[in-house]
């Protein structure tokens, strides 16, 4: 693949954004925003040294809000036409006008827009070829496979290549964008022991192509996850601590940021409802937002509606500082929006200071969870209850595997019953947090 595939500059962007703008002005919109974008990239997946899949994906599409007054149409084309744009336009506004007025609805706040646009280096080109790409996945499902000989199958190795880049602007003046990209390399293996089998697997992904993790490291650590979980047992229904591996953790922190989310919010469907400046964490829990991490997965100038992106702190001391807001859920709780139209940026949640060992020895004899199962979360009462495999823990040590269990709580109680955050920070996504140590759960099993 080439260093730069895009189709268009970015000047061609701004210019179809400022045309699609004016053909709402002149269609009758009070107000409008756009989006212009396009994308393309290609995965190469391997299964047993041979070449299973190859896929390249370019795409690209405009998308256009319209106001009339407080009534609001979108619609959305991938033809870049002057015709099409046209029509688009005039579809927004059809719908526009058989919409119920809505007394939040509208642009977000002029003083409220990003004036200033840092970058954040966040657009790394990987000039990978498909053979070269073929080669990085074989060497990673290899190295899985050599782990153990009881490593019996592969369900294949992959490696992805991403970018794209886009263009928001409104009627208020504002136009903004920037390319990005996001590369990986991920394997799943699966092994067997007296006629059971396991399956576990392991990626790396990272903005620029050099910042992933080795292939062998990768296909290594696939191989370790899924042999060790050979001859799992079953557990008897008890109560006990649950330290969340990492990967898991970040879970727990999506299942808050999602009760203190607007949505969530202005529609009374949360267990977190009326929690700005309560005490939802130990005072050693901190929630920090900072958007402007340089290379950052989650990192973003403006939000999805060119609102100013800030650091702050979403807790402090355990306690809730802030939620998580856009421009139409800010309204419709009467406060200022957050500007996480589109989501939260990155969040860092520092660790108490024990390393995953010292949050085994901390936890003593407990359930250490590395998956987790079907969807079991109430946002609107907290309570949890998701089905879980991973090892049982005796003396600070990890004893046996564990599977087909379930974890059951409410999150009230779980985020308040944290013991200790670990050093392990998981830096693949928007979170990033080691792993969690809980009091009490109830484990469910025989």
């Amino acid at each position: 693949m080439s260093d730069n595939a895009f189709s268009y500059t970015d000047d061609s962007l701004r210019a179809i954004a400022a045309q699609v703008l004016e053909l709402a002005r002149a269609g009758g919109a009070t107000a409008s925003d756009v989006e212009v974008s396009e994308g393309f990239g290609q995965t190469v997946g391997v299964r047993k040294g041979e070449v299973e899949t190859i896929e390249f994906n370019k795409d690209k599409g405009v998308g256009v809000t319209v106001y009339l007054g407080q009534r609001r149409g979108h619609a959305s084309t991938s033809d870049f036409s002057t015709d099409a744009l046209g029509r688009t336009v005039d579809k927004a506004l059809a719908i526009a006008r058989f919409t119920a007025e809505d007394d939040c609805a509208g642009l977000a706040d002029a003083d409220r827009l990003a004036t200033a646009q840092s970058d954040l280096q966040l657009h790394f080109p990987w000039a990978i070829s498909v053979d070269q790409a073929m080669e990085l996945a074989r060497a990673c499902e290899a190295a899985a496979l050599a782990v153990d000989a009881r490593i019996s199958n592969t369900e294949g190795a992959s490696t992805s290549t991403q970018q794209s880049q886009f263009v928001f602007a409104n009627s208020l003046g504002f136009m903004g964008g920037y390319p990005t990209s996001r590369h990986s390399v991920s394997c799943a293996v699966i092994a067997e022991e007296h006629g059971a089998m396991q399956r576990d697997y392991w990626y790396t992904t990272a903005r620029a192509g050099t910042d992933l993790d080795p292939v062998e490291v990768v296909g290594r650590r696939a191989g370790e996850r899924t042999v060790r979980r050979l001859n799992a047992r079953k557990l008897d229904t008890r109560q006990c601590p649950v330290l969340f591996e990492a990967p898991i953790a970040t879970g727990l922190i999506a299942s808050y940021v999602s009760a203190v989310s607007g949505g969530h919010l202005y529609r009374k469907s949360s267990f977190l409802l009326d929690s700005l400046g309560s005490q939802v964490f130990p005072s050693f829990v901190q929630i920090q937002e900072r958007p402007f991490l340089i290379k950052g997965l989650a990192s973003a100038p403006f939000d999805s509606e060119g609102v100013a992106t800030q650091d702050r702190d979403a807790v402090k001391d355990g306690i809730v500082q802030g939620y998580f807001l856009s421009t139409y859920s800010a309204r419709k709780l009467k406060m200022p929006t957050t500007g996480n139209a589109g989501g939260n940026h990155n969040l860092i949640i520092p660790s108490t200071g024990e390393d995953f060992e010292g949050l085994l020895r901390k936890m003593g004899t407990g359930l250490l969870v590395t998956e987790m199962l079907g969807h079991g979360t109430n946002m609107v009462t907290g309570d949890y209850s998701r089905g879980a495999a991973g090892f049982w823990v005796e003396n600070g040590v990890i004893a046996y595997p564990v599977e087909e269990i379930t974890i059951a709580g409410n999150l009230k109680d779980m985020f308040r019953g944290i013991v200790a955050i670990g050093s392990d920070i998981e830096v693949r996504g928007s979170r990033q947090v080691g792993s969690i140590l809980i009091d009490n759960l109830t484990v469910a099993g025989n």
